[in-house]
């Protein structure tokens, strides 16, 4: 028997937010500075500019988020278009050590894999329930949160991974990759069973 979008359970309106604010700014700011940097650095062919490249997108990514808190303008919004930020900073960022490091391509590849597919799909998970972002995912579930937004977790997911690969670290580097997306899939499966 199957069910029609009648019998179904109605949706609940979530507020998402204003886009012009502080954060949002910051963010927008941070990413399109980081990709036209990273950009330049790969079409110069220059690692000083992949270094300033990840250094605006890190110190912006930290800074769009402590804005957030502080001026208490956190908003889903927002949440969303850190998330699609990261990925696009990640991805072109990562395509610049490339440049500079090509013997670390499976490493990278496997990073972006997880990152950008597994990662983005758990990150926007906080839409399936009213909350803000993923940062308070601990509210859905504390351990899933612990795994993947405290803190360590969110420098364990990109910080670990870019300076193994800048050290030449690679073999370890894949096998912190692997980790990381085992905890992904865990994670997912753990999420998915809470979906109503």
């Amino acid at each position: 028997m199957t069910t029609s979008r009648l019998d179904r359970p109605a949706v609940t309106a979530v507020t998402v937010g204003r886009v012009d604010t502080w954060p949002n700014l910051v963010t927008l700011l941070r990413t399109t500075v980081a990709v036209v940097l990273g950009g330049w650095a790969i079409a110069s062919l220059d690692l000083r500019v992949s270094v300033m490249a990840y250094a605006v997108y890190w110190l912006g990514d930290m800074l769009d988020g402590w804005l957030a808190r502080r001026l208490d303008q956190e908003t889903r919004l927002g949440a969303v278009l850190d998330i699609v930020s990261d990925r696009v900073c990640t991805a072109l960022l990562c395509a610049g050590l490339l440049v500079h490091l090509p013997r670390a391509w499976i490493l990278a590849v496997a990073f972006l894999l997880s990152f950008s597919v597994l990662d983005t799909m758990l990150s926007l998970a906080f839409l399936c329930w009213p909350i803000l972002g993923p940062n308070d995912f601990h509210l859905v579930d504390p351990y899933v949160w612990r795994l993947n937004w405290s803190p360590l977790a969110k420098a364990a997911n990109t910080a670990g991974v870019v300076v193994a690969i800048a050290l030449g670290w690679y073999a370890l580097g894949l096998v912190a990759v692997l980790a990381i997306g085992a905890v992904k899939v865990w994670s997912a499966a753990r999420v998915l069973r809470m979906l109503p």
